[in-house]
């Protein structure tokens, strides 16, 4: 499957450091949930890239991307001043934005 292009500007984003592009791939009502830690709204994803994202320097690398009932699931393999290793991220999209992110 080809990646979606929202997720694919959100690791561009990411590896370019960008944070304006990356808070534009969300929504203004985006919710992002990374293993249980819940964030509102695009300061809350702000938030959440600051410490768990740009802010350490993350780099992104899509290893599979699969389509299950309007949720696309991505294998993601993250290098940088954070976490390192190979995760699951569940895009709930809305048009061209992400509207719903969950991390495990």
């Amino acid at each position: 499957m080809t990646t979606p292009d929202p997720i694919r500007r959100f690791v561009e984003a990411t590896n370019a450091g960008d944070t304006r592009a990356f808070l534009d791939t969300f929504t203004e009502k985006a919710f992002l949930s990374d293993w249980g830690s819940d964030f509102h709204g695009r300061d809350g994803v702000a938030r959440w890239n600051q410490s768990d994202n740009i802010g350490v320097q993350s780099n992104l690398r899509i290893v599979s991307v699969a389509q299950r009932d309007g949720v696309h699931h991505a294998r993601v393999a993250v290098t940088g001043n954070g976490f390192n290793g190979e995760g699951d991220m569940a895009f709930t999209l809305d048009g061209d934005r992400i509207e719903r992110l969950i991390i495990s």
